[in-house]
C-alpha cells in the first residue's frame, strides 16, 4: 500500500482546474441531453435508456428493501422504466438542481403510490423487457436479505453509488486490456484503499519485473484516471457541472457510511 492518505485517496474533492474542465466535457453527457430537450427528442430518449440500463440496480434494491418479491420487483422495475421512457416529460425538474438519483427515486415512489399505475407496470413489464436486467452477484443478493436493517433509501443510495464506482473501475480496466496491460491493472487495483491483503508495491515490483519506482508511478496515473473517469460517470447523472462536486461528496459519504 502507499505510505501516505493522499496516495490512496481515490475521491478526492477536485481542485478548480478539474472542475473547468469538467465542465469543458459536461455538454453531452446523458442527463443533461435529457433535460434540455425535455424527453421529447429521439437523443434525449435514448439518452434515457442509456441511464436506465446503466442504473436499474439501485431502483430494484430499493423495490426489494421494501418487502417486494424478487420477480414482482423485476416486473416494477420494467413497468417504472417503460412508464418513464413513453412519458418523457420532465418539466418537474429544475435542471439547475436536477440530480437523476434524487429524480429516479422521487418518481418511483409516485409510481408506487398509484396502485392503478403499479398494476399496469407489473402487466405491462411481463410483457415487455425494455431494460435488460443482468443477473444479479451474490453481493446483491445478499444485501437485499430482510435482516439487513438498512432501509430503503440507505439501500437505494448504497446501492447507486456501488454502481457508479462498478462501472468506474470497469470502464479502466477496459482502457489497460485494450492497451494490452491487463496484468498492470489487476496489480494496481490491488492497492486500492478497500482491497483486502493487498500485497506492497515492492512485491508487485518484483512480480512484475518492474521497479518500485516505476509502480509507485503507474499508480499515481492510474489513480488520476480513476478520478477523471468517476466526475465523468458523475457528470452523466447531474444537470450542471457545478453539481459535480457535490454529487461527489454524496457519493463518498454514502460509502464511507
Amino acid at each position: 500500500m502507499p505510505a501516505d492518505d493522499e496516495a490512496t485517496s481515490l475521491t478526492p474533492i477536485g481542485s478548480a482546474a478539474t472542475e473547468q474542465h469538467s465542465g469543458a466535457a459536461f455538454t453531452t453527457t446523458h442527463w443533461s441531453v435529457v433535460l434540455e430537450a425535455q424527453g421529447e427528442s429521439p437523443a434525449a430518449h435514448e439518452a434515457l435508456e442509456k441511464l436506465c440500463r446503466m442504473y436499474w440496480r439501485p431502483i430494484y434494491s430499493f423495490l426489494r428493501r421494501q418487502g417486494i418479491g424478487s420477480a414482482e420487483a423485476e416486473d416494477i422495475t420494467q413497468g417504472f422504466f417503460a412508464q418513464l421512457l413513453e412519458r418523457g416529460s420532465f418539466g418537474a425538474v429544475r435542471k439547475e438542481k436536477g440530480r437523476l438519483r434524487s429524480f429516479l427515486l422521487a418518481s418511483l415512489k409516485y409510481f408506487l403510490a398509484d396502485e392503478q399505475r403499479r398494476a399496469m407496470a407489473i402487466k405491462r413489464g411481463k410483457g415487455q423487457r425494455l431494460i435488460p436486467l443482468e443477473e444479479l452477484h451474490a453481493d446483491e443478493r445478499t444485501d437485499m436479505e430482510p435482516s439487513d436493517p438498512m432501509t430503503a433509501e440507505m439501500m437505494y443510495e448504497r446501492r447507486w453509488a456501488l454502481t457508479v464506482l462498478e462501472r468506474v473501475i470497469n470502464r479502466l480496466k477496459d482502457e489497460y486490456r485494450a492497451a494490452g496491460n491487463a496484468a498492470l491493472f489487476d496489480s494496481l487495483k490491488q492497492l486500492l484503499p478497500d482491497e483486502p491483503g493487498a500485497p506492497s508495491q515492492a512485491e508487485i515490483a518484483a512480480r512484475l519485473g518492474m521497479t518500485e519506482n516505476a509502480i509507485r508511478q503507474a499508480f499515481y496515473r492510474f489513480r488520476q484516471r480513476y478520478q477523471s473517469l468517476l466526475r465523468e460517470e458523475i457528470a452523466h447523472t447531474v444537470a450542471t457541472p457545478g453539481d459535480i462536486e457535490d454529487e461527489l461528496r454524496h457519493l463518498i459519504s454514502v460509502v464511507e457510511a
